[in-house]
């Protein structure tokens, strides 16, 4: 086959494939909160902190290597002709005295630099490192909790989205009911037969406002619902997203006890575990400020070289010139560099700082089995009245049904019949909801123990 002949095919072929119609992708809840985890920059910015927080630790850890500084400049320096004695001669027996003239300059080189490697410090690198480690650690847990936080919205967002659209599709099932039921009295009215009053006409319109203000509040919440998805998963607001669920549906209640949802939360929730490691990083900072206070040995390599072109070189063993000449020495040293009244209010400061977060863990330690207590409570009662909302709303469906149903036969009035239809609206849009409310006290239940599914 030539490119004449495959070219008009490749071009028929793109432009089936532009007209076909697009399709949404299909998620269920456990792929929206995967989306949700992969693609929400909140995620990205966290592991960035956690990602600096560990180039911190790598920096405190890097203070037990090998370091080195060093200076070195060009400058002037006076100008000296012949040698160290008198009358510039290069031997004799009287130095030379004209220090203070300046008969001109010459260039000058220095440099000095020290190569030193600590070989103890009291500690003060060990606590720093673990210091720093705690504050990994605690990014860590901010990181944790970010992605609970997601998880959570991501939940409230798709049973959102079901409700709102379970209500929808309820409430239009509903206004098509009561439409035909309006259709109905308005034809017996035309015709005069005496079935139905105008009174029961004004009363179905009635119901028909009341509902169609339902309907229209129905549609927003599930578009915004949807939208909200949509951001949350990173599929993008023009993107086409679709459920897996046909409807909301309960979801099963946490199997086990409430004594032991209360240790899960203590251990595993990430403000627990953000709470112990910035504890321990306190407890690093204390113990380095207080090694702060004490001397560091090293050992090492320090140097100096100076270089001037107009100026004789001294090789004297006890004289030197300090702009010419140079040397080179092994050493091991002490250093002490601490002012003692701010050693201690810095001592004084990390302290109060390690009480004021000690106080915090206790004060979590009594509140976080409180919050999941409540969670617990409240997700029981729903899931309890949800149960018994099912059962009425089956009761008021079977009641708007019969009340239809003899509105048509004529032995029945339309006020009863808007009463009916009301209560099963009522009922039945309350019970969706509670679902729902039921759903995000099982979702922040997990949150609150920190489970990350």
């Amino acid at each position: 086959m030539t490119l004449k002949t495959l070219t008009p095919i490749l071009l028929a072929a793109g432009l089936l494939l532009a007209a076909a119609p697009i399709r949404a992708e299909t998620v269920n809840l456990q792929q929206a909160v995967a989306m949700s985890l992969a693609a929400d920059p909140r995620v990205k910015e966290r592991e960035q902190v956690v990602e600096a927080a560990r180039a911190l630790l790598e920096e405190a850890k890097g203070n037990a290597g090998w370091r080195i500084s060093a200076n070195a400049f060009v400058g002037l320096a006076p100008e000296v002709e012949g040698g160290f004695y008198q009358g510039g001669a290069y031997s004799g027996t009287v130095p030379r005295t004209d220090g203070d003239n300046l008969d001109g300059v010459s260039d000058w080189t220095h440099l000095d630099f020290a190569l030193i490697k600590p070989l103890f410090t009291f500690g003060k690198i060990e606590h720093y490192g673990e210091a720093a480690q705690g504050n990994v650690d605690v990014k860590r847990g901010e990181l944790s909790k970010t992605q609970g936080d997601i998880v959570y919205d991501t939940k409230r967002a798709y049973f959102g989205y079901l409700t709102a659209r379970d209500i929808r599709v309820f409430l239009e099932d509903i206004q098509s009911r009561l439409d035909r039921a309006i259709a109905s009295v308005d034809r017996n009215l035309k015709e005069e037969n005496g079935e139905s009053k105008q009174s029961d006409l004004y009363a179905l319109q009635t119901a028909k406002g009341l509902l169609s203000k339902y309907v229209h509040q129905s549609r927003a919440i599930e578009k915004v619902s949807l939208d909200g998805l949509k951001v949350l998963t990173g599929v993008g607001l023009k993107s086409e997203l679709a459920v897996v669920d046909e409807r909301i549906a309960p979801v099963p209640f946490p199997g086990v006890e409430l004594a032991d949802l209360h240790a899960r939360a203590l251990q595993d929730r990430p403000e627990m575990r953000q709470l112990e490691a910035g504890l321990r990083a306190r407890r690093a900072l204390v113990a380095a400020k207080k090694a702060d206070r004490m001397p560091n040995v090293y050992a090492g390599v320090i140097g100096q070289f100076n270089y001037a072109s107009q100026r004789e070189r001294l090789d004297n063993p006890y004289l030197t010139d300090p702009f010419n000449g140079g040397g080179l020495t092994p050493v091991v040293g002490v250093k002490w560099d601490s002012v003692f009244g701010v050693a201690d209010a810095r001592i004084n400061q990390a302290q109060a700082e390690l009480e004021a977060l000690n106080h915090k863990k206790a004060f979590a330690v009594s509140g976080i089995p409180f919050e999941v207590s409540e969670a617990y409570i409240n997700a029981k009662a729903n899931l309890e009245a949800q149960q018994e909302l099912a059962e009425g709303a089956t009761a008021a469906r079977r009641w708007m049904i019969a009340s239809l149903a003899d509105l048509s036969a004529g032995i029945e009035s339309a006020g009863t019949v808007a009463d009916a239809i009301r209560n099963y609206v009522l009922v039945h849009t309350e019970y969706l909801r509670t679902v729902n409310d039921y759903n995000m006290n099982v979702a922040q239940l997990a949150r609150l123990t920190g489970e990350l599914r």
